[in-house]
Formats: structure tokens, sequence, C-alpha cells
């Protein structure tokens, strides 16, 4: 059996990784889109979401690939109307967004899922399975990149919200949060924010371990050429990378896991599994490191940020 689903928000990631994991999937139907400016070929369009949920009562999912700034509202609305609802990363603008919707889910029987795509990653499994047999010492987060390639022309990444630099960087927290056995949380953060913008280009992070371990993390957008999303692991005397954002796993310079870029068929695949068990996947703990990033983080100014 396949589910019927609608597509909210026709943009870059929308085609780039949504719409072709759909049309790989054996468990969902593109039956619907909602966007003000674009359509997917041969699939029912509308400007909105409220007119798609009027006029399509048969689609029962709702996947949301908007900008975290206006999902919340869409979120609700599809929630209210009985669909169940698929959210990009990060899953809202605010903590207390997502949890609203948690609640809203959990009382009409309906699945949420807050999707955070780099943990589907080829190599992520491995890399947890080797920390579950070290105790490690020192993680260090390496992950920049060129925003003008990835989100060109996207202002909304630089408006409240829209997290900048911490865009990318949860993806990065989001594997962290996966393959440590145990919960850490933000001790030491320095935001640099461009004085023409609102959300950061960069950041230093540092966690507090309880069994002290060293947890640092490095954030940059204007990174030249090849991005670097690497999470370097030291256990004592021995040493192990993930790779190419969850990609590669190398222990001692030898690679032992790899695979392809499967992460959104992946999240697909779990949506199927949490609707056929009527049950729903909220995960805040990437998002709340960015939240408490930006609550005792130190400011500092950058230069003036212009595509």
């Amino acid at each position: 059996m396949s589910y019927r689903i609608a597509l909210v928000g026709i943009g870059k990631i929308a085609r780039d990784q949504h719409i072709p994991a759909i049309a790989e999937s054996g468990e969902f139907e593109l039956a619907a889109t909602a966007s003000r400016s674009a359509s997917v070929e041969g699939v029912n369009a509308y400007r909105t979401l409220p007119e798609l949920l009027a006029a399509e009562p048969e689609v029962p999912c709702i996947s949301l690939c908007t900008p975290p700034q206006v999902r919340y509202a869409d979120a609700r609305a599809a929630l209210e109307a009985g669909r169940h609802v698929m959210l990009e990363k990060p899953p809202g603008a605010t903590l207390s967004e997502v949890h609203d919707l948690a609640a809203l889910a959990a009382s009409r029987g309906l699945t949420l899922f807050t999707t955070w795509h780099s943990r589907h990653a080829a190599a992520v499994s491995a890399a947890r399975s080797w920390l579950s047999e070290h105790e490690i010492d020192r993680i260090r987060i390496s992950w920049r990149e060129d925003v003008r390639h990835w989100h060109p022309g996207q202002d909304w990444v630089w408006e409240p919200g829209g997290l900048g630099v911490f865009d990318p960087g949860i993806n990065a927290l989001s594997v962290l949060t996966a393959i440590l056995p145990r919960r850490i949380h933000l001790a030491e953060a320095v935001l640099d924010f461009p004085e023409n913008r609102a959300t950061p280009v960069a950041a230093e992070l540092t966690f507090h371990d309880p069994r002290g371990a060293e947890v640092t993390a490095s954030f940059d957008w204007l990174h030249p050429g090849e991005p670097e999303w690497d999470i370097h692991l030291h256990a004592g005397g021995a040493e192990a990378v993930l790779r190419e954002g969850g990609a590669r796993f190398l222990v001692g310079g030898t690679e032992v896991a790899s695979g392809p870029d499967r992460e959104y068929p992946g999240l697909y695949a779990r949506f199927a599994e949490l609707l056929a068990a009527g049950e729903s996947e909220v995960d805040l703990a990437p998002l709340t490191h960015v939240a408490d990033a930006f609550t005792i983080g130190l400011r500092r100014s950058a230069p003036l940020f212009d595509w």
C-alpha cells in the first residue's frame, strides 16, 4: 500500500531531494503540491496549503519543505485538518512551536515526524556502534561550506528564525546527538554576525560532557571550495572520523563503512514506518543546542555579507 502525500514549498530542497525520494519510493505517491510560484508537472498544484487541504480531502500526508519561519502555521493547519505531517529540518523556528505541534498531533492520534536527514547518512550507524564500544575523550566537529553555493540568493536564511550558519550546522548536531550514547549540553558559544544580517555566519561551540570528554564544534558559512563536513572522534589511542556529512567512516585512517547518498529515501521509509505503527517521532535535541547557542553565545561583529 502506498500513501498519497502532498509537498508544500517547491523550492531547492524539494526539487533536489524530496521529489526524487518520493518518486522512487514504493510507499508514497506525490498527489499534490502547494507553492506560490512553482509546481510539479502532472501533479495537482495549489498556491496555498489551505487551498490544498480543502480540495484534496483524500491526501492523508503532508510534507512541509517551507522555511522554518512560516512552517508552524502550515503544520498546525494540516494537523487540524486530520493530516499526518513530516517536517523538514529544522522542525520549527522555535522549540515551543514544535512542542505545541507534538501535543496537537498526540491529541488527534496523528503522526508528526521531525526529520534530521543527516542521521540517515550511510556511515552514521557505524560511528554510533564504534562510540558505544569506546570511552570517548575528545570530539571535534568541523562543518564548513559556502552559503552562496548551497543557498544562492535565499535571504530567508539570514532572517530571524532562518538560523544562519546553524542551517548546515544543525546537521552536524543531529549526527552528534544520534551517535553519542549520552546527553551533553552547550557550555559556551561565540557567534559571528555580519553587520547587515540577523543570523550568524560562523560559530564556535564548546559542550559540557558529564564524563569529561572535550566536545567542540566549528561552523563556517564562507568556506571556499569543497565543503568540509567532518566529525573527529578520539578515544585513548584510537582515532576515527565521520566524513562527508556521515557518508564515510574511517578508523585509524582505514575506511570501515561508506555508501551512496540515501538520506531522503531513508526519511520517507521512516515516515512510512511511523504511519504504519501509528506513532510520532519528535526529537528536538539538535534544535535545543542551537537555541542554547543563541541564548548564551557571545556575539561578535563580522564583515557585511552580500550575495
